[in-house]
C-alpha cells in the first residue's frame, strides 16, 4: 500500500554516509565523520577519492535533532491514520516513497522498532573522546528509545585511547565497535597497507573488551593469498585468540577491478585463492581458536553462510558444515558456488532442492554452450555484490 503524505510532512533531511555494517541493516544511521582517515587499505575502495573530515559536534547534534522531528511526524501520520502507535504501515510506505532521503532512513529504522543506531562513517573512535561523549549523550536523550550505539573503530584508534577513555564512551551509551582485523599477520598487514600491526590489533582490542563495549573483529578469508595462507591462518587466529571479542565476523576476499591489490594480482605479485582453497582456509582458523566469541558468516561474499555458531561449544559442528562441503563431488560444488553466487542458495543444505538445483544445472548447461568459461562467470557475479 502506498500512502499519499507529502503535503502532510515537512521536508526535513540530514547528513547520510555511504557504509554500515550488514549485522546494522536495521540501525538508524547518523554521520559523525566523514570518510576515512586511514583510507590506504588495498582491498577496499568504499572511501577512495573522499576526504576525511570530522564533522563540527554542533551539527551532528542538529541531525539528532533533525531525526526527533522526522520520527515526530511519521507517528504523528499514523495517528492521523488511525493505525495508533503502531507506525509500521506508514513507514514502510514512507520507506518505498520518501520524500527526503532522511524520511528513508528514519522510516526504516522505526519500522523495526527504532532500537538500534550506527555512527557513520569509517572511525568514529577517532573523534575527540569529550565530542564523542557529546554526541552520544545527546543522541540518547533525544532518541530514548535507542538501546544500542555502534561504530566503526580502527585497532590503532582503540589502542591510543585510554582505557578510562573508552570505558567513559561505554558508560555514555556506545554500545559496540566494528572493527576490520583482517589478518594478525604482519606480512600481509604491510602487504595490503592496513596500517597497523598484529601487536596493535591486540592492545586496541583488548582495551575495547576491557571497557565493557561489545566488539565485532572482521577477519579476511583470502587476504593472504598463496604466499602467505599459512602464516595468515595461524596468526590471525593467535590474535583473535589474545583478543577474544564478542564477535569473529568473516569477509572472505572479493579481488574487484577497482582494487589496488587487484593490480598487484595482475601483476604477478599477489596469487588469489580458490574458493576450495579459502574454505579450507576458515577451516584451519576455526580449528585454532581458543575463544568464547560468536563465529558469524553473514556477508554474501562468503561461500557458506551456515559456518556460524558460539565458540567453543559449536566448533564442531560449524567444522561439520565445512566437512560437508568439502565431500562433495565437483559436479555438487560448481552448482553450489555458481548458485550460491548467483543468489539461489542461502545454505549448503538448499542445494538438495531439487528445483533450486535443476535451475542452477539449466544456467550451467547455458554457460556451457555459450562457450564461457563458469569459473569467469563465478568470478563475475562475486566482482558485483555491494561492500
Amino acid at each position: 500500500m502506498v500512502l499519499s503524505y507529502d503535503t502532510e510532512l515537512m521536508p526535513l533531511t540530514f547528513e547520510v554516509g555511504p557504509s554500515r555494517p550488514p549485522s546494522e541493516s536495521q540501525s538508524l544511521l547518523i554521520r559523525a565523520t566523514r570518510s576515512c582517515p586511514w583510507n590506504r587499505c588495498e582491498f577496499c575502495t568504499t572511501n577512495k577519492g573522499r576526504k576525511f573530515e570530522l564533522r563540527a559536534v554542533g551539527d551532528i547534534k542538529r541531525d539528532l535533532d533533525t531525526v526527533r522531528l522526522i520520527e515526530e511526524q511519521i507517528k504523528e501520520l499514523a495517528w492521523r491514520r488511525g493505525y495508533g502507535d503502531s507506525v509500521k504501515e506508514v513507514a514502510a510506505s514512507i520507506y518505498e516513497n520518501p520524500i527526503t532521503d532522511g524520511y528513508r532512513v528514519v522510516a526504516l529504522w522505526l519500522y523495526f522498532d527504532a532500537q538500534r543506531v550506527f555512527l557513520q562513517d569509517a572511525n568514529t573512535l577517532i573523534m575527540r573522546t569529550p565530542d564523542l561523549v557529546e554526541v552520544i549523550r545527546h543522541l540518547k536523550q533525544t532518541l530514548p528509545s535507542v538501546t544500542r550505539v555502534t561504530s566503526y573503530g580502527r585497532s590503532k584508534t582503540a589502542a591510543r585511547k585510554s582505557l578510562e577513555e573508552l570505558k567513559e564512551l561505554y558508560g555514555a551509551g556506545l554500545s559496540r565497535l566494528h572493527v576490520g582485523l583482517e589478518s594478525g599477520c604482519d606480512e600481509v598487514l604491510k602487504f595490503v597497507q592496513k596500517g597497523v600491526t598484529a601487536e596493535e590489533h591486540i592492545k586496541g582490542g583488548r582495551k575495547v573488551v576491557e571497557s565493557g563495549m561489545s566488539l565485532s573483529e572482521y577477519i579476511m578469508p583470502g587476504i593472504g593469498g598463496k604466499r602467505w595462507a599459512k602464516e595468515h591462518t595461524a596468526e590471525t587466529a593467535k590474535v583473535l585468540n589474545a583478543i577474544n571479542p564478542d564477535f569473529i565476523r568473516l569477509r572472505s576476499l572479493v579481488l574487484r577491478d577497482d582494487l589496488p591489490l587487484y593490480q598487484k594480482w595482475r601483476d604477478g605479485k599477489f596469487e588469489l585463492l580458490s574458493d576450495d582453497e579459502v574454505v579450507e582456509e576458515i577451516a584451519e582458523i576455526i580449528q585454532e581458536l581458543e575463544v568464547t566469541s560468536y563465529l558469524a558468516s553473514d556477508h554474501i561474499e562468503n561461500l557458506l553462510p551456515d559456518v556460524e555458531g558460539k565458540l567453543p561449544q559449536d566448533k564442531e559442528k560449524i567444522l561439520a558444515v565445512i566437512k560437508k562441503y568439502q565431500a562433495l563431488s565437483e559436479g555438487e560444488k560448481i552448482n553450489f558456488r555458481l548458485g550460491r553466487r548467483a543468489g539461489y542458495y542461502n545454505s549448503l543444505d538448499e542445494l538438495h532442492d531439487p528445483i533450486k538445483y535443476e535451475r542452477v544445472e539449466q544456467i550451467l548447461r547455458g554457460i556451457k554452450l555459450r562457450g564461457e568459461d563458469v569459473e569467469d562467470v563465478i568470478l563475475s557475479l562475486k566482482k558485483g555484490y555491494l561492500v
